[in-house]
């Protein structure tokens, strides 16, 4: 009977014990800080892809824990703020519109190319880290492709004060406005985008963003440069870390 007995009570421990084994990260609604840039003096139709208006990304660490991120309508928020601050003129169409019925200069479509995530028990630190690689294809108003640009962008959040979840959606706020960053001092040098204000199609671009290991984690990141949350229209390039590291 005692052996029964504990046999039913492992069993009725397993779903406690895989509930904690995993974690679920849900971003919040998210906010930029204006650049100090001026705009780019284009007509600019941002076209949201299905996928970023429910990205979940999900990852087994080391067998044991069971990690997912929903980014959600994170992504499309994000860029129509960035090119809303970027471009004098910005027009936000959904993956079933139908793009002539737009006046614009350029197109652009935005996708996912590559997401990562580490957490403490991987690095060996209290870090979350959080790897984005997002990529852009530019069209002229006439639908030719006129450059396919892709960034690599990178945020680091330590667990102090904090809990596991908050601090990996911290991370990856963090990666987000180094993603920023980037596009705004780099955008235009390596797409040539303002050229299509004249109509014509640009030179062919497609110019990836310097990256380097990091020497932690093994995985594809920026290079790490310290970068205070309120002093986001300084751009410095590269990952973005919070204060306390």
């Amino acid at each position: 009977m005692i052996a029964k007995i504990r046999a039913l009570l492992a069993v009725s421990l397993i779903p406690i014990a895989l509930a904690a084994c995993s974690s679920t990260t849900t971003m919040e609604e998210l906010s930029i800080p204006a650049p100090q840039t001026e705009k780019i003096p284009l007509a600019v139709a941002l076209r949201i892809p299905e996928e970023f208006n429910d990205f979940v990304h999900e990852e087994n660490i080391l067998g044991k824990q069971s990690w997912t991120i929903h980014l959600g309508g994170t992504n499309a928020t994000f860029f129509e703020q960035l090119f809303g601050y970027m471009f004098t003129s910005l027009t936000v169409i959904g993956p079933d519109d139908d793009a002539r019925d737009v006046q614009f200069d350029a197109l652009v479509e935005p996708s996912i190319d590559g997401f990562e995530f580490s957490v403490p028990t991987q690095s060996k630190t209290e870090a979350f880290a959080v790897w984005i690689r997002y990529r852009l294809r530019i069209f002229d108003r006439e639908g030719n492709n006129a450059s396919n640009w892709t960034v690599s962008a990178y945020g680091k959040s330590r667990k102090q004060g904090m809990g596991g979840s908050k601090a990996l959606q911290r991370a990856a706020l963090l990666a987000m406005r180094d993603a920023a960053a980037l596009i705004i001092m780099q955008m235009d040098k390596a797409t040539k985008i303002s050229a299509l204000a004249n109509g014509g199609l640009a030179p062919s671009a497609s110019v990836p963003a310097q990256v380097a290991v990091d020497s932690e984690s093994g995985l594809e990141s920026s290079q790490g440069t310290d970068f205070a949350e309120d002093d986001f229209g300084i751009f410095v390039i590269g990952g973005i870390e919070d204060e306390s590291e």
